[in-house]
């Protein structure tokens, strides 16, 4: 089982209160190195869990995976003291780019080399006459925090989720990186066959990015609900896209950026 979260000693420092060593509850951060035929295409840095699941949701950007079945093996293994995944593509799938750096987990595009718009040609989002009340999206933040088990303990991950117009969530992934919480949440949607996912919002726990917006449209979600407000770019290309995109959503408000017509209130 991958260990998410590990000790680490401390020193508390309070105002009147004399310093104090303890341990402290730290989220996991490590390499996952990502092969294609025997070479490396990819490490991205991330918290382990649900590597196989990260990895095919790296995929449905990267490359022209849109379906489980354009992967015919993604095995994950230990080597060399590194984690790993293995990856074979059916015949005729586009390949991912290698990437010739380590992608943090800050970042899910800064180690390419070229921003390659031409991902982005999948197909038309959401399903027709998809609607959402303003009070679903007013609750979704909240409910996926409800499920944030290693935020409760550690403080230092974020969250995604896929949830239907009712408000109902799916699975709640967590990593150290949003993009990568945004992966693993895609990849297992992919490998359950529910891509396209054009009746489903991504509900992600901060801010909205070229990134994760490259990476919904890849989905063919019908929108993103975030925490947080999105950059200048990600609202272009939501808007580009015809995607509801929600953001600021605290204490029952919300700020509608893209595809307010989509919002029943």
């Amino acid at each position: 089982m991958a260990v998410t979260i590990t000790r680490r000693a401390v020193v508390r420092l309070q105002s009147g209160a004399e310093p104090a060593s303890t341990p402290d509850e730290l989220a996991v951060e490590g390499p996952l190195v990502l092969g294609l035929r025997g070479d490396r295409i990819a490490t991205l840095m991330r918290t382990p869990g649900q590597d196989l699941e990260l990895a095919a949701g790296w995929l449905v950007v990267e490359s022209g995976v849109r379906a489980a079945e354009d992967i015919v093996t993604l095995r994950s293994c230990r080597e060399d003291d590194t984690d790993r995944v293995h990856i074979t593509l059916a015949d005729g799938v586009r390949e991912p780019r290698p990437r010739a750096f380590v992608t943090s987990a800050a970042c899910g595009v800064c180690s390419a080399d070229v921003l390659d718009l031409t991902l982005l040609a999948v197909g038309p989002s959401r399903s027709p006459g998809f609607r959402v009340d303003a009070d679903v999206l007013v609750a979704l933040p909240d409910t996926m925090r409800a499920r944030q088990r290693t935020f409760d303990r550690t403080g230092a991950v974020h969250a995604a989720a896929l949830a239907d117009a009712s408000g109902a969530l799916g699975v709640v992934r967590e990593d150290v990186g949003r993009h990568n919480a945004v992966d693993k949440v895609i990849g297992h949607a992919l490998l359950e066959g529910a891509l396209p996912a054009r009746d489903r919002l991504l509900v992600v726990s901060g801010r909205v990015s070229f990134e994760i917006v490259q990476k919904a449209v890849a989905a063919r979600v019908a929108g993103i609900v975030a925490v947080s407000a999105p950059s200048s770019l990600a609202v272009d290309l939501a808007r580009e896209h015809d995607l509801l995109l929600a953001g600021m959503v605290r204490n029952g408000r919300v700020n509608v950026y893209a595809g307010a017509d989509l919002v029943a209130s």
